[in-house]
């Protein structure tokens, strides 16, 4: 049969950010056509009408460069998914030869979707605000670690000027940031205290600080021109980002206020309104079977290992979304020392001799059964 009377079930596509390769393959695997294009809304329409509205879809970006093929695939009425990146670099491994080209990967890309179908995501169309609520939480996220790099930097930097100087100083306390980002590391008592008080410190906390200041210049310790003046910008930064992050936070609860799923979250012992922004922005439920698949993803599920009559062991799992298993793992330190159920689990694994990593890891693992039949069924915690 002539390619161009092929009947298109699978097109490929590696993304780019200024142009795609494509790879369309029939049922029976033989390619179609293969195609580059540009990546504009057009050039994807033209290719999309070549294919047909029949053909899945399939990218390996669903974000940023892969977003524009995917709005105007679902436009065009064709199933979609994607294939992780980590994913098709696997896969690329069982063909033959070891050059890599965009239309090798499309190929790839196409022909994993034809024989290994499971190993592709889902990629739905997003519900109307969907991908403006995920990019406020993107850019928190994005900001939250900016203030994490930038307090270090502010810590790095006192401590080689006076130990005891970066003792004195808590860069996550508000009045203080903003004193170092008036004052520097020198000022005297009657304007320091004066905007201490403006700042909302109390009165022996800006005291303290100030003759911490003090005892760092009368040392002989005193920060040269150059590092007083990052010690300033640092702080000014600090206080930049704290101003952002509580816009983006105010900016989020406004859009998921009613998001039955999201008001359900925050009935689990230990989810706040950040994590369950994230779980709401970041996993669409319906594309897992269990709460398997779900850790697994989240990268809290443990890596179960058998070979022929070897004892089968477990250890961690190195993989799955970062962000989610971060979130998940630390946001159980709340539960540490508590009556409910999670609780109590921790203390039982405590007790078998765990670590408190490990622990931890172990309660978020348990504790995700119950973030998984909450978000299937929008329905609250009950202990």
């Amino acid at each position: 049969m002539p390619a161009e009377e092929m009947s298109v079930a699978y097109l490929g596509i590696d993304v780019g950010k200024s142009s795609h390769s494509a790879c369309a393959l029939d049922v029976g695997g033989r390619v179609a056509f293969r195609a580059e294009l540009a990546n504009r809304p057009d050039d994807i329409d033209r290719l999309l009408e070549r294919a047909g509205s029949g053909a899945l879809v399939v990218v390996d970006q669903k974000r940023n460069i892969g977003a524009l093929v995917l709005a105007r695939a679902h436009a065009h009425g064709n199933p979609c998914a994607y294939l992780p990146g980590y994913a098709e670099k696997q896969a690329r491994g069982m063909f033959p030869g070891i050059a890599k080209t965009d239309a090798i990967d499309a190929e790839v890309i196409a022909r994993t979707a034809l024989g290994v179908p499971r190993a592709l995501r889902p990629a739905p169309e997003e519900p109307e605000g969907t991908a403006s609520l995920r990019i406020l939480s993107s850019q928190r996220e994005f900001a939250s670690s900016a203030r994490t790099r930038a307090k270090n930097r502010l810590r790095a930097t006192l401590l080689e000027a006076d130990p005891a100087l970066e003792g004195a100083v808590d860069p996550s306390s508000r009045w203080q940031v903003s004193m170092l980002a008036e004052f520097g590391v020198a000022a005297g008592w009657r304007r320091f205290s004066s905007a201490a008080r403006r700042a909302g410190a109390p009165v022996a906390g800006a005291r303290r600080l100030w003759e911490a200041l003090l005892a760092s210049s009368r040392s002989g310790r005193r920060l040269p021109a150059g590092e007083d003046v990052a010690v300033r910008i640092l702080a000014r930064e600090i206080a930049s980002l704290d101003a952002d992050i509580e816009e983006l936070d105010s900016l989020v609860a406004d859009s998921l206020a009613g998001d039955e799923v999201y008001e359900c979250l925050l009935t689990v012992p230990g989810i706040g309104p950040k994590t369950a922004a994230a779980l709401v922005t970041s996993i669409d439920i319906s594309a897992f079977r269990g709460h398997d698949e779900l850790a697994s993803y989240c990268g809290v599920a443990p890596r179960d290992r058998r070979s022929g009559s070897s004892i089968r062991s477990t250890s961690p799992q190195h993989g799955g979304n970062r962000q989610l298993k971060n979130l998940l793992i630390f946001s159980c330190n709340s539960l540490i020392g508590t009556d409910n159920r999670f609780g109590r689990y921790y203390g039982e694994c405590r007790a078998r001799g765990m670590r408190h990593s490990k622990a931890l890891k172990a309660v978020a693992r348990k504790r995700l059964k119950v973030i998984y039949a909450i978000m299937r069924d929008a329905v609250p915690y009950a202990a």
